[in-house]
C-alpha cells in the first residue's frame, strides 16, 4: 500500500512538473508549439531487409521491432472529473421543492489513465487514439529512450477515434507507413504498445479479417482484426508488419474478461495517414455529404422494389437543398452503387461518401420504379458532429 501512495505521489510530481514546464514553453518561447501547416512522413522499406524465417534458423521479427518501437509512446493523461456526491439531488422531484438552495457543492477527482502512440513525423507529431485523450487537461508522453515531454492536441476525429498530438522534442524517431491494403488475411502481424502500464511491450499473430465494421466502435469502422494480444494500455500503439512498417493504429478488444481473447482491432494505416493529413494541414477531418437519409434493404423490401438479392440502400430522406437534393434524388429511389462499387447496404453507402472529398463528383447507379437510371451528386462537407454531453 504504501508503495502505491509512493507511485501515485511520483506520478503525480512528474506530471505537474510537466504542466509547470509546458507553461513555461507558452509564455517564454510559444513558437516551441507553432505548428506547421504540411507533413512529411518516412517511406516504406524494402521487403529484402527482413529477417524473419532466415534459411535454416528460429523465424526472428527482431529487425521489424527494432526500426518501429523507438517511436512507439507512452501516454499518461490526468482529467478532472466533477461529480456530487449524492445523485438524489439531480432528480427532478428534489429541485422541483428545494431548488438549489443547499445544494452541497459538486466534488472534483482526478482520473489518471494511459495508453500508446506512434511518433509518425520527426517534427513531433504522433498519432493515438481519441478516446485516449478525450477529456484529458495533462498529457504526458514517455519516450521509448525514457525522455518526457508535454503533448499539446493538434486535432481530433472522434468519428474514427484518431487524434493528432504534438510535442518538442530533438531527435525523434519516426515509424514508416505501410500499405494496409495490401495486407492479406494470414500476414504476420506485431502489436506495439503499453498495456496495463507494464511498459513497452511486443506480442505477434496474424491478420484475421480485414474490413470489420458494424461493431458499434465509431461511426466509421474498416478494422483490421488480428488475434495479437491487445490489452488496455494498448489503445494507440502500433500495428506493423514484419518489416517494421506501421499498418494500424491499435484500437480496441473484444473481451468478456477485460482481457484478450484473440480479437483485438485497428483502423488501417491507409485510412489514419488521410485523416491525420487533414488534421494537420486543415485542421480537421473533411468527408464528404451527400444529404440523405438512408435504409437497408431486408427481405420485404427486396420483394416489393422487385430486387433479385437484399442489397443496395434506400433513400428514407433528403435534407433540403443538399447535394442528394441538387442531383435529383427522391426518396425511395434504391441506391445499388456509388462511384463504380456495390452498395451492400446504408454502412457501405456511408463510407463510399466519406471517402469523397467535398467538391468532389459522385456517380450514382439507382432503381426508380423499376427502371435504373445513372446520376451524379457533387459532395458536400459532412458537418461536425455534434460533442456528447
Amino acid at each position: 500500500m504504501k508503495s502505491r501512495k509512493l507511485f501515485a505521489f511520483i506520478f503525480e510530481a512528474v506530471i505537474a512538473g510537466l504542466a509547470f514546464a509546458f507553461v513555461l514553453q507558452l509564455l517564454f518561447r510559444p513558437e516551441a508549439f507553432d505548428i506547421p501547416k504540411t507533413v512529411t512522413f518516412v517511406e516504406s522499406r524494402t521487403p529484402e531487409r527482413i529477417d524473419a524465417g532466415g534459411s535454416g534458423g528460429i523465424a526472428s521479427y527482431a529487425f521489424a521491432v527494432e526500426q518501429a518501437a523507438p517511436a512507439v509512446v507512452n501516454i499518461y493523461t490526468k482529467k478532472i472529473i466533477t461529480q456530487r456526491s449524492n445523485t438524489i439531488f439531480d432528480d427532478p422531484l428534489f429541485r422541483r421543492f428545494f431548488g438549489n438552495r443547499g445544494l452541497p457543492a459538486p466534488k472534483q477527482r482526478i482520473e489518471n489513465s494511459l495508453g500508446s502512440g506512434v511518433i509518425v513525423n520527426e517534427t513531433g507529431y504522433l498519432l493515438t487514439n481519441n478516446h485516449v485523450i478525450e477529456g484529458a487537461t495533462e498529457i504526458a508522453v514517455v519516450l521509448a529512450d525514457g525522455r518526457i515531454a508535454a503533448a499539446a492536441i493538434v486535432g481530433t476525429d472522434p468519428e474514427s477515434d484518431l487524434a493528432v498530438l504534438k510535442i518538442n522534442a530533438d531527435n525523434l524517431p519516426a515509424i514508416a507507413f505501410g500499405n494496409s491494403d495490401e495486407l492479406r488475411v494470414g500476414d504476420v502481424v506485431l502489436a506495439i504498445g503499453n498495456p496495463f502500464g507494464v511498459g513497452q511491450t511486443v506480442t505477434s499473430g496474424i491478420v484475421s479479417a480485414k474490413g470489420r465494421s458494424d461493431l458499434g466502435l465509431s461511426t466509421f469502422e474498416n478494422f483490421i482484426q488480428t488475434d495479437a494480444a491487445i490489452n488496455p494500455g494498448n489503445s494507440g500503439g502500433a500495428l506493423i508488419n514484419t518489416q517494421g512498417d506501421l499498418i494500424g493504429i491499435n484500437t480496441a478488444i473484444f473481451s468478456r474478461s477485460g482481457g484478450s481473447q484473440g480479437i483485438g482491432f485497428a483502423i488501417p494505416s491507409s485510412l489514419v495517414k488521410g485523416i491525420m493529413t487533414q488534421i494537420i494541414e486543415q485542421g480537421r477531418a473533411m468527408r464528404g455529404w451527400l444529404g440523405v437519409d438512408m435504409q437497408d434493404v431486408n427481405a420485404a423490401l427486396a420483394e416489393s422494389f422487385g430486387l433479385q438479392t437484399e442489397t443496395g440502400a434506400i433513400v428514407a430522406g433528403i435534407h433540403a437543398g443538399s447535394p442528394a437534393y441538387q442531383a435529383g434524388l427522391k426518396v425511395g429511389d434504391v441506391i445499388l452503387s456509388a462511384a463504380g462499387r456495390p452498395v451492400y447496404n446504408s454502412k457501405t453507402l456511408m463510407n463510399i461518401i466519406a471517402g469523397h472529398p467535398p467538391g468532389s463528383t459522385l456517380p450514382l447507379h439507382i432503381l426508380r420504379n423499376g427502371e435504373v437510371y445513372n446520376l451524379e451528386a457533387v459532395m458536400g462537407e459532412r458537418p461536425t458532429p455534434q460533442r456528447r454531453r
